[in-house]
């Protein structure tokens, strides 16, 4: 059964950090991109954060961006999107995801994904 399961998700203060981990099984995902998708109560799910198969590209929106990092580490079939500063806006649900297509480079929308854990909760207070 191939399957992601995230974790890390939690409590925070505004300005605060966590770091969520994505393991991967059932198969290894050395040759596909993965990525980061959110979810806040009552709006769509929204891209985050993606990084190729060499783990030496990486993409993230603009909101994100100088405060979030995404890596991987293959030995582990783990992706990890580390958190920094924090802010309420940053409330959902995480989920991890992993591309349908082998060796491309980041993307972004929905669709490329196929593969998708059930998502970790990340909650920010003011």
């Amino acid at each position: 059964q191939v399957q992601l399961v995230e974790s890390g998700g939690g409590l925070v203060q505004a300005g605060g950090s966590l770091r969520l981990s994505c393991v991967g099984s059932g198969r290894t995902f050395s040759n596909y991109g993965m990525a980061w998708f959110r979810q806040a109560l009552g709006k769509e799910r929204e891209f985050v954060a993606a990084i190729d198969w060499t783990g030496g590209r990486t993409y993230s929106t603009d909101s994100v961006k100088g405060r979030f990092t995404i890596s991987r580490d293959k030995s582990k079939n783990t992706v990890y999107l580390q958190m920094n500063s924090l802010k309420p806006e940053d409330t959902a649900v995480y989920y991890c995801a992993a591309d349908r297509a082998i060796y491309r480079q980041p993307v972004i929308t929905l669709s490329d994904y196929n593969i998708w854990g059930q998502g970790t909760q990340v909650t920010v207070s003011s």
